[in-house]
């Protein structure tokens, strides 16, 4: 199975081209903190570049800009080609499939948040959307409506 999920920042807008067919194709780096510490007691950053093509690549192409904190969910794919002394160049890059919206800090000045909307995958959807959550009201349910 070929899955990745990364949470980041842009290192950069995401850019947008098309192709000369008119296929919206987007691409961007997304810089990902480690969970741990090295040995100097800091935190290190990886860089992933990641190409959307399609819709997709123009609705992040819109919405995510250099700083923002977002999600991105695809496969790790390797382009490999040869170059002109003869050696193989090797190339990896998400090939994204799904986003969350950036995370807009509280105070920032935006006139109106981003809409919600299906990025590519119900189950990569924001967490404030768990029907789940417990919001200290009891729940409303009929013995029929269980499927057990």
């Amino acid at each position: 199975m070929n899955v990745i999920i990364l949470t980041g920042n842009a290192v950069k807008d995401v850019e947008l081209r098309y192709s000369p067919s008119g296929t919206p194709i987007a691409n961007g780096t997304i810089a990902v903190q480690r969970d741990f510490k090295n040995q100097q007691g800091e935190y290190e950053t990886d860089f992933f570049n990641f190409v959307v093509i399609g819709k997709l690549g123009e609705v992040m192409a819109n919405h995510i800009r250099k700083g923002d904190k977002f999600g991105i969910k695809g496969k790790l794919q390797n382009r490999v080609w040869e170059k002109d002394d003869g050696k193989k160049q090797y190339f990896t890059e998400v090939f994204v499939d799904g986003f969350d919206f950036p995370v807009k800090p509280k105070g920032k000045n935006e006139n109106t948040p981003p809409p919600k909307q299906n990025t590519g995958n119900a189950a990569f959807k924001d967490l404030d959307d768990d029907p789940f959550a417990d919001n200290g009201e009891p729940i409303d349910i009929n013995d029929d409506d269980l499927p057990f």
